[in-house]
């Protein structure tokens, strides 16, 4: 019944999947918080970055962005992040843009999140001389995190179902084979059955496990 499976790296498909949502969840968490931080400064420039930046990139399709990293930056820009063979080029730039994409969305979690903070906490710290970024990083941050590790467990999920729009450039990824085999082979709906079954262990795990931790480290108020 799965012999048609034998020839296709179906485990190395997955991995690629894997790691395009790791670098792009670390990528992804490090820039939103810098414009989750943009957002709610108090210099009106940084303010204005952060806001036109999430604004913007939220309303532009992931494809367009993919495709963009590949046709703009590689082909026209020559921009290769460091990498020699036109697949690592790919994934790499595959990566950026899921980055550029998804931290708008980590941007505006981590922004509400800033707002479950009493006012109060941000108004005592700088009474006692606390700096802006001390303030962030000390206090609002630390509690901002706790409160959003759901909708950031949503986020995650997403991310990993956007990882597919990497085949529109040709990354080996998940979405890639699947097509590949949909050309290949006759049977159609047993292939979207498995690679639906992927998806499902890669997604359902994570928003388990998030959702347990979302309860357990929930600042309670």
């Amino acid at each position: 019944m799965f012999d048609f499976l034998e020839g296709y790296d179906l485990l190395g498909a997955f991995w690629v999947t894997v790691q395009l949502t790791v670098y792009s969840a670390i990528g992804s968490l490090i820039w939103g918080t810098i414009l989750a931080a943009m957002r709610v400064s108090p210099v009106p420039l940084m303010r204005g970055f952060g806001t036109s930046y999430v604004n913007v990139v939220r309303n532009i399709p992931l494809t367009v962005i993919i495709v963009f990293t590949s046709l703009g930056l590689f082909q026209t820009l020559s921009v290769s992040l460091g990498a020699q063979d036109f697949e690592t080029i790919n994934f790499r730039l595959s990566v950026l843009g899921f980055i550029a994409y998804t931290s708008a969305f980590v941007c505006e979690a981590l922004r509400s999140g800033t707002n479950t903070v009493p006012v109060g906490q941000s108004e005592a710290a700088r009474a006692i001389g606390l700096s802006f970024t001390q303030v962030l990083s000390l206090i609002v941050l630390p509690q901002a995190f706790r409160s959003v590790v759901g909708p950031l467990a949503n986020v995650l999920i997403a991310l990993t179902k956007n990882t597919t729009v990497a085949a529109a450039i040709g990354v080996a990824e998940a979405a890639t084979l699947m097509r590949e085999m949909i050309e290949n082979e006759a049977q159609l709906i047993l292939i979207s059955a498995i690679f639906a079954l992927g998806f499902i262990c890669l997604t359902l795990p994570t928003g388990l496990i998030l959702g347990w931790v979302s309860k357990k480290v929930a600042v309670r108020r």
